[in-house]
């Protein structure tokens, strides 16, 4: 029978400690066994995509140097910021705490479940304009994996799309491209040979040659984008090869474009003076316009719209995990697709339910105070409403991770640095809404990985159990959080009507 609160997580639910694991072709290194979390609350960044992740990660070394570690090759993603000592550290769902790697010879325990995200610090001077994260294969993205790219991209700013000379671009990378540039981020594409043990020179730097095979396969690539994707016709292409080393070409863009970033993130964040202080006077009509009502109907009405919306993505959930149960890597595979499927859905559910309460913020208050609020006013009352919270008993512990475990339960670890644990690429909390993550434990992982449990049949069911428990506790997250922002929020036009001006 369907337990219907969550229940404690347990022993063989949460995961083990960490431990290192070094790319192929890497000699030892040595690693700080510090923990570092150094992800600022706003962070410029590049995300690194692209199908060949052999070539990402030269790419990488040669714009930063040796990284220390980095998850297993499709398993997470892949951090690395400015740092005066060179650190890394793994991020499990489940944990509050990031836990330090080590290294691999020294027999350290493997975790339960891969991280979602390791970070990594290095004192490269590069990393002190932007953070570098490096993704998983857009192979083995999937539909999920690809909104976690994209959400990424959105916060970070900007896309470096790695492609071998020899290679083409599959429907999925055009999707992500298209979605990138729909995003209205920044994009840029390194072409590099696809030559084992390859390295950047020290010294040389300058154009590629008209003649160079290379910059051939970069014009074919080229265009093929332009023609797929229009929006990106005017992109920055970079031909990166170890006889050319034009790498210096590509840090220079990357810096110019950190710049201009940085400086059209504080002037939008920058909120106008007068906004932020000036009166904000409540209309005469305020006080017979029933705007508690309409609020407790558009809250009740998003949240409903929002529940289902969530539904019918568990339901495609499904769908995709059962075809790669019975068509992909079978039930060993499960953990792994559904791990992703779930970030996805997250990532939704808070975008969505923010979405829908800047909406209801903006009618009511529009009703209270005569006009829609400016940007500095909106902030002013979004930033009563986080702080009401405090106020109302159901709006405590609101930031919470929702863990299924290996009996198709669902179990709870709250707090904010749990949260953040769950993301493959953090970024600061925008609206009133608090942050919801999904995460499988490290019980699914173990369970699935037993070679006597590879029956089809049993993991569907598992699935779908799990799924239908996600359902019932996100729909009841959805619930709570929308209620609080209702208490919260009419607390705040109360005193304002009663007043006669907004007191935020």
């Amino acid at each position: 029978m369907r337990s219907s609160q969550p229940r404690t997580l347990r022993g063989a639910d949460r995961a083990a400690s960490p431990t290192a694991r070094r790319r192929p072709d890497r000699g030892p290194l040595r690693i700080s066994a510090k923990a570092v979390e150094a992800v600022p609350d706003e962070s410029i960044a590049v995300v690194l995509a692209g199908p060949a992740g052999d070539l990402r990660e030269a790419l990488l070394t040669a714009l930063v140097g040796e990284v220390p570690a980095a998850p297993e090759p499709g398993s997470g993603f892949l951090v690395v910021s400015h740092g005066p000592d060179v650190g890394v550290a793994a991020h499990i769902p489940g944990y509050r705490q990031p836990h330090a790697f080590t290294d691999a010879s020294s027999g350290g325990p493997v975790p339960a479940r891969p991280p979602r995200r390791v970070t990594a610090t290095l004192p490269d001077p590069l990393l002190r304009h932007f953070q570098l994260v490096d993704t998983p294969d857009t192979s083995r993205l999937g539909v999920a994996g690809a909104r976690v790219v994209l959400d990424a991209a959105r916060r970070g700013g900007a896309l470096l799309f790695v492609l071998p000379v020899a290679g083409g671009l599959s429907q999925s990378d055009l999707d992500l491209l298209a979605g990138v540039a729909e995003a209205g981020c920044t994009v840029f594409f390194a072409v590099l040979p696809e030559t084992s043990g390859w390295a950047p020179p020290s010294h040389r730097s300058g154009p590629v040659a008209g003649g160079d095979p290379t910059a051939a396969a970069q014009r074919r690539l080229r265009a093929a984008v332009a023609a797929r994707v229009p929006a990106l016709a005017d992109a920055g292409w970079f031909v990166v090869d170890a006889l050319t080393g034009d790498i210096a070409y590509l840090r220079r863009a990357l810096i110019e474009w950190a710049d201009r970033e940085g400086l059209a993130r504080a002037s939008r964040d920058l909120a106008p003076v007068p906004a932020a202080t000036r009166a904000v006077p409540v209309t005469p009509g305020a006080y017979e316009s029933a705007w508690a009502d309409r609020l407790d109907r558009q809250l009740r009405t998003a949240a409903h719209r929002l529940r289902q919306r969530l539904a019918i993505e568990l339901a495609n959930i499904h769908l995709r995990c059962v075809q790669g149960i019975v068509f992909g890597a079978g039930p060993a595979g499960l953990p792994a697709d559904l791990d992703r499927e779930l970030e996805a859905l997250s990532l939704t559910a808070v975008r969505e339910g923010d979405r829908a309460v800047a909406a209801a913020l903006d009618e009511v208050a529009g009703v209270v105070f005569g006009e829609a609020p400016d940007e500095g006013v909106r902030r002013r009352i979004s930033a009563a409403v986080r702080r009401g919270f405090a106020d109302h008993r159901v709006a405590r512990d609101l930031e919470r991770v929702l863990l299924v475990t290996s009996t198709g339960g669902v179990a709870v670890v709250t707090g904010s640095a749990a949260v953040s644990a769950l993301a493959a690429c953090p970024g600061p909390t925008v609206g009133p809404l608090p942050p919801v993550g999904v995460a499988l434990s490290g019980g699914c992982y173990q369970l699935w990985a037993n070679p006597g449990n590879d029956d089809p049949a049993r993991a569907r069911s598992w699935l779908q159990r799990a799924l239908r428990e996600v359902e019932v506790e996100l729909g009841r997250e959805v619930a709570r959080r929308f209620e609080a922002v209702r208490l919260s929020m009419t607390a705040l036009l109360a005193d304002a009507v009663d007043h006669g001006i907004l007191l935020a």
